[in-house]
């Protein structure tokens, strides 16, 4: 098989290799809520450093998103190297766009394998589908030992509480959700925090189109499913990006 996204299903099977898989007023400043972020994700990783990580990487693939889709795809290369000094990281790209379509791939490891299959995936007009994302990350914390997901979004259009509960029961396995905030909708801020805080996860905000912000972010999420929060603490002191977020917090 070529690895191509394929739509949800009910049955509970992933696959590996890169193939497809089966689915069914004053406001903080954005480097704030990163500093924020890196603070709760050092705290949080239960995961020993050196083995093996997996993490969903979902991403809201409707008609406006189209530049973050593009930011992204040239920026995930950098959660596969910043893993591969601590471990290794298998990433499945989940993401929702049109009319009721949700896909997700395989299990991937290889970075221009991910390029590659998000170069060919165009961005569509439709509503958030962020319970089908949450649906799919529980199915693949049962199925596979998901240590994380994270997902890059700037809108909600669902019922909050039927997100909360998705949440929750992420939360009862132990698999935080990191909500990354494009811009400053309030509705989708109320349920990503809720989100992220049902979940153990964190959420945070960047700015429009801040390309090296969302780098920061996936690095250390990337960071924190490859070798936990020993990790993140090597991290900062290494990487000057991180080493600046981590200053700010004191």
């Amino acid at each position: 098989m070529s690895g191509e996204p394929i739509k949800p299903k009910s049955a509970d099977k992933s696959s590996e290799g890169g193939k497809a898989g089966s689915l069914p007023e004053t406001r903080p400043s954005a480097s704030e809520d990163i500093a924020a972020f890196v603070a709760k994700a050092r705290a949080m990783s239960p995961h020993a450093a050196g083995s093996r990580g997996r993490l969903v990487f979902a991403l809201d693939a409707t008609m406006s998103r189209q530049p973050t889709w593009d930011m992204a795809c040239a920026l995930q290369a950098d959660m596969f190297r910043e893993a591969a000094a601590l471990g290794s990281l298998d990433i499945r790209l989940v993401y929702y766009r049109g009319l009721n379509e949700c896909r997700a791939t395989g299990w991937i490891s290889d970075s221009a394998q991910l390029a590659k299959l998000m170069g060919k995936i165009d961005c569509r007009g439709g509503n958030t589908q962020i319970g089908k994302v949450l649906s799919e990350a529980r199915r693949e914390a049962v199925a596979s030992a998901v240590r994380a997901v994270v997902f890059v979004g700037d809108a909600m259009e669902e019922r909050v509480d039927d997100l909360c509960v998705k949440a929750g029961e992420l939360g009862l396995l132990k698999v935080p959700v990191f909500m990354f905030q494009e811009g400053h909708d309030e509705a989708a801020e109320h349920a990503f925090r809720e989100i992220a805080r049902l979940t153990g996860g964190a959420w945070c905000r960047f700015d429009p189109g801040a390309a090296g912000q969302l780098r920061e972010l996936l690095r250390a999420v990337a960071a924190y499913a490859a070798g936990g929060r020993e990790a993140l603490l090597r991290l900062s002191k290494s990487a000057n990006g991180a080493a600046r977020l981590l200053g700010q917090m004191k």
